[in-house]
């Protein structure tokens, strides 16, 4: 790995500083100490997190139900522990999601730099909600979206150790868990009601997180199973949609992190070759509303599979090696993006 990430330096240097290539602003661009952030990934973690959203003390995350308060609490916990700042002194911020139901969309900030405060930030959310209980049977929503959450929650605490380690970004990094996904995007919706009406403002500086501020956003929803493979038929595969959104000079950073950390997945940029099918898909989650307001917005997936909205989406229908892969691959990706 060593001789083939020195092999790739070097071509990489030999890009040009502008045009289509990426902007390089020095070797450590590209060379991390990436060993501090992938030990806190492994796979029976993974699999002990969505084991616990999808259990039956979170009944399904059903949007204003007791089960979603625990799921909420519990993604708190891990917010503190990962030293996000809260927005206003509180990581819930509640949402009215219709038919009465009261949601909480659950917001943390990890700042860029401390000695130089940046006004420039990313957006990473995943959506805890689910159905809940129908019918007499619960929806456990380990695909959906529990797979989304611990990702979200991998990614927080890999950027908080790199941060501890010295590691200083131009971006900060903003971590939401949205609510009432099913419920109409209702947590992705209230939250830009925030951004637009100038209520969200940074914890550290007291400025407000105006819409010209946020450089890109990236969701993760249903990225832990590998029953809905690419064409190739392999497991180790990632979609990813809206990279057509991203300024030019980020369009190949996914792929060129894929080759140069060794992740070796299988991408694809559109839903399983279909121009229409991507344009729905794209729309169905909730980085919508953000592309809707010409915020660059990334859509992270392995796709719809036969256990979507069923009660045996569980555990132990998903990927954990693969899904340990999406995750450190988004994480480097992110990387650069925060640059």
């Amino acid at each position: 790995m060593y001789k083939i990430k020195t092999i790739y330096i070097i071509l990489l240097l030999l890009l040009p500083l502008s045009g289509n290539g990426p902007k390089l602003r020095a070797q450590n661009f590209w060379i991390t100490n990436d060993n501090a952030a992938h030990n806190l990934v492994w796979e029976e973690k993974l699999k002990r997190r969505i084991d616990f959203l999808s259990d039956t003390l979170c009944e399904g995350r059903a949007t204003g139900t007791r089960g979603a308060n625990e799921a909420a609490f519990w993604i708190i916990d891990k917010f503190e522990r990962a030293g996000l700042v809260p927005f206003d002194s509180t990581y819930a911020k509640h949402i009215y999601a219709g038919h009465g139901k009261v949601g909480h969309n659950i917001i943390g900030m990890l700042p860029g730099s401390l000695k130089k405060p940046c006004d420039s930030y990313v957006i990473i959310g995943a959506h805890y909600d689910h159905l809940g209980v129908l019918g007499g049977k619960m929806y456990p929503g380990a695909d959906n979206n529990a797979s989304g959450v611990a990702a979200m929650l991998s990614l927080a605490e890999m950027f908080s150790v790199m941060k501890t380690i010295g590691k200083v970004y131009g971006k900060n990094i903003i971590f939401i868990a949205f609510d009432a996904k099913e419920m109409n995007m209702g947590g992705s919706q209230a939250f830009w009601r925030m951004i637009e009406n100038g209520e969200l403002r940074d914890p550290l500086s007291g400025e407000t997180v105006s819409p010209d501020k946020i450089y890109a956003m990236a969701n993760i929803e249903q990225i832990g199973s590998s029953l809905a493979p690419l064409a190739s038929g392999r497991e180790d595969f990632l979609i990813a949609l809206g990279n057509n959104t991203l300024p030019q000079a980020d369009r190949n950073l996914l792929s060129l992190c894929n080759r140069f950390y060794g992740t070796g997945l299988e991408l694809s940029d559109s839903y399983y070759g279909s121009e229409r099918f991507t344009e729905i898909f794209y729309g169905l989650s909730d980085q919508k509303v953000f592309a809707e307001h010409g915020i660059p917005a990334v859509f992270f997936t392995s796709g719809i599979t036969l256990n979507t909205f069923k009660t045996y989406d569980t555990t132990e229908s998903l990927n954990m090696e693969v899904l340990r892969k999406r995750i450190i691959l988004i994480f480097h990706w992110m990387e650069k993006m925060v640059r």
